[in-house]
């Protein structure tokens, strides 16, 4: 697993190393907090990002895809979100966060709109994130009891 964070500022990967052992299945992460890093680091394309904006689902998927790849991970994870308390549009609210899972067969993406402050969105982003990670292992497992 490789994790690409932005609003989260690398809450998730700190998450995932809090576990003794985790070396064995965790890679590493890139922080990509401004859109330089999102297009150097995780090949994301400046035109996607000025189309749909950093906060996207188009973003959130090629991070995932992008660091899955960096990292020479299976499975990439990505968040980018607003967690305030400024950055917030008409159109994109404070709590805005995309979060996808790319395994090089498949992205899964999902959006959410949370609420609390910065501190609060920014856990909550990272505890979505991994049972995002859990569903789509347990999905894994339940196909392929093997693994």
């Amino acid at each position: 697993v490789a994790v690409a964070e932005s609003c989260t500022g690398g809450m998730l990967g700190e998450m995932i190393t809090r576990i003794p052992g985790s070396s064995k299945y965790f890679q590493g992460g890139v922080i990509s907090y401004n859109a330089q890093v999102k297009e150097e680091l995780l090949k994301v394309p400046s035109e996607v990002i000025k189309k749909y904006g950093e906060v996207s689902r188009q973003v959130a998927e090629l991070m995932a895809e992008g660091v899955r790849k960096c990292c020479h991970s299976d499975i990439g994870i990505s968040i980018t979100g607003i967690a305030g308390p400024g950055g917030a549009t008409k159109k994109k609210k404070v709590g805005l966060v995309y979060m996808a899972l790319a395994d090089g067969k498949k992205t899964i993406t999902q959006k959410h709109q949370l609420f609390g402050n910065r501190q609060l969105i920014r856990l909550r982003s990272s505890r979505r994130a991994l049972n995002m990670l859990r569903m789509y292992l347990k999905e894994v497992i339940k196909d392929d009891p093997t693994k």
